[in-house]
């Protein structure tokens, strides 16, 4: 069975900084490309950042281009978001998910966790 672990969400100040980290389980993690994904209060659900199998190439949304980094340790079956520069149009719920191949491929998306809160605000 697929099971994600979702971590590192809270709330943060304009301008700050969360790492957040994925475990993955029951799954051959090294051999799919792993994404974060967000849904914001009243909104759909949005890809943030993609990260092949390999972890030699990833993509971002515009908005976050610059200030997000995605990475992933197949050692450890964990996959992480460092958000820099946050801003209040971040707040939202964060999701990992896995995609169905390893390839990047932005209309993949598999299956995801439970999610965790990040809440940008003064």
């Amino acid at each position: 069975e697929v099971h994600f672990v979702e971590s590192g969400g809270g709330s943060v100040q304009p301008g700050g900084s969360l790492r957040l980290s994925c475990a993955a389980s029951g799954f051959p993690f090294d051999a799919y490309a792993m994404r974060w994904v967000r849904q914001a209060p009243g909104k759909g659900l949005e890809w943030v950042a993609i990260i092949n199998a390999h972890g030699d190439r990833s993509i971002y949304r515009e908005d976050v281009k610059g200030r997000f980094t995605i990475s992933r340790d197949n050692a450890k079956n964990t996959v992480y978001l460092q958000m820099n520069s946050l801003k209040s149009g971040d707040t939202a719920h964060y999701f990992c998910a896995k995609d169905y191949n390893g390839d990047i491929n932005t209309n993949a998306m598999d299956v995801w966790g439970k999610g965790t809160l990040v809440t940008v605000s003064t």
